[in-house]
């Protein structure tokens, strides 16, 4: 098996669930040194010692991502164990029910500190660590609800569209330092947030997928492993001159 991902580090923030954590096992698989950030310590162990498996290696460090220091710390901690970043991948997000007529500040700042400004202060410190050894890419997770939303994700759908305007930003600057940045739009996934969302409002996670599946283009929603090949696609050589784009990965599904 080929591996695009030799040689490089990469760096993946709610690395612990979800599209996340697959996308770190896939960087593993590929040759990839992966850094998790996260909360869920034995979930990333899980992963970690399946990269070992691979012939890789990886690495766990426990991030809040309501804590700026939090986020310079995964970067760091990262360059101190492997020596070098080569790739960001910016999974983590929440999304709470938010309507724009009655969401509080609490779940907003939630939503902004999460979604947003950990974001921002990673994709800070990737630039930081990029610029070292000569660049590098940088995967924003994006969703379509950055072009309006549904009513009730307000927060969400607005932390979305100013994601969008960082990697609009990035690129825009940071292309002389040869980093690129691109705007993954995610589809619809039965994720474990989306899963606990939905039992929250009395919805199994068939029912979710049934009712999901009758609305969506395709007939079904997107799962994790829909969007790996593209992930990785992203972080290697192949895509050397791939940034600025927005990438749609959601079989068609529309908001």
């Amino acid at each position: 098996m080929e591996k695009k991902l030799e040689g490089k580090v990469i760096v993946v923030s709610g690395g612990t669930k979800g599209v996340g954590r697959a996308a770190a096992e896939a960087f593993a698989m590929n040759g990839a040194k992966v850094v998790i950030g996260g909360r869920d310590e034995e979930s990333a162990m899980k992963s970690i010692r399946l990269m070992k498996v691979y012939g890789s290696d990886g690495l766990f460090v426990y991030t809040d991502l309501n804590r700026v220091e939090d986020c310079k710390k995964l970067f760091d901690e990262a360059y101190a164990k492997f020596g070098r970043i080569d790739g960001f991948f910016n999974y983590a997000g929440i999304t709470p029910v938010s309507p724009l007529d009655t969401c509080d500040v609490e779940t907003f700042d939630s939503v902004m500190n999460i979604n947003f400004r950990a974001a921002f202060f990673c994709c800070q410190q990737a630039i930081k660590y990029m610029r070292m050894n000569g660049g590098g890419s940088i995967v924003v997770t994006g969703s379509p609800h950055a072009w309006g939303g549904e009513k009730d994700r307000a927060a969400y759908a607005c932390s979305k569209g100013v994601l969008l305007t960082l990697v609009d930003h990035i690129w825009q600057n940071y292309s002389c330092d040869h980093i690129r940045a691109n705007f993954l739009e995610l589809g619809w996934t039965p994720t474990e947030g989306e899963v606990a969302l939905r039992k929250s409002q009395g919805m199994t996670e068939a029912e979710l997928r049934e009712w999901a599946g009758a609305q969506h283009p395709m007939g079904r929603m997107c799962e994790r492993t829909d969007y790996i090949d593209m992930l990785v696609l992203l972080m290697s050589d192949g895509s050397s001159m791939i940034s600025g784009s927005r990438v749609k990965a959601t079989g068609g599904w529309r908001i």
